[in-house]
């Protein structure tokens, strides 16, 4: 038999049989060099993030320009980091304790979007979502939320650079 049965299930668990998914083909690679850095932080504004917005777009240009400095090429596309979401946690200090002790609370940032390399004609030429999670470990007394928000901008650009 020339697939096995993990395979139709995956391919019913997405919801596509083999010949849905020859159809598509193969998802685009994403470039490796790039003329320019932009991030878009328009979805975050438009939640109410409004500052925490403005620093997760100077942390992660900053990151991105740094992390892909050997990666630019003139004749490139642009990379454009789309941020979608962020998540501060409210309890900095996971819990107040230990996983001995009953503390261990949900002590974790997270953002969420997307790296869009865009063609000369504003065409997305491919895409990579991506969350990027982070463990928080401060005082509840100085959460200091700026500098948690700068952290986890420039640990997702981090991991694109990883994952890219």
């Amino acid at each position: 038999m020339p697939f096995s049965r993990r395979h139709f299930l995956t391919a019913a668990a997405v919801g596509l049989t083999t010949p849905a998914l020859a159809q598509f083909g193969a998802a685009p690679a994403f470039p490796q060099a790039f003329s320019s850095f932009a991030v878009d932080v328009e979805m975050l504004r438009a939640k109410g993030h409004g500052p925490y917005a403005d620093i997760v777009g100077v942390a992660a240009l900053e990151e991105l320009q740094r992390s892909f400095a050997d990666r630019t090429d003139p004749r490139g596309p642009r990379f454009v980091l789309r941020v979608t979401s962020l998540v501060l946690t409210s309890n900095p200090d996971r819990g107040g304790g230990d996983r001995w002790r009953g503390g261990g609370g949900s002590g974790t940032d997270a953002l969420e979007g997307e790296a869009l390399a865009v063609g000369p004609r504003g065409v997305v030429l491919a895409r990579h979502p991506q969350l990027a999670v982070l463990d928080v470990s401060r005082s509840i007394v100085d959460p200091d939320e700026p500098g948690r928000t700068a952290a986890v901008a420039r640990h997702y650009v981090r991991w694109l650079r990883r994952r890219l």
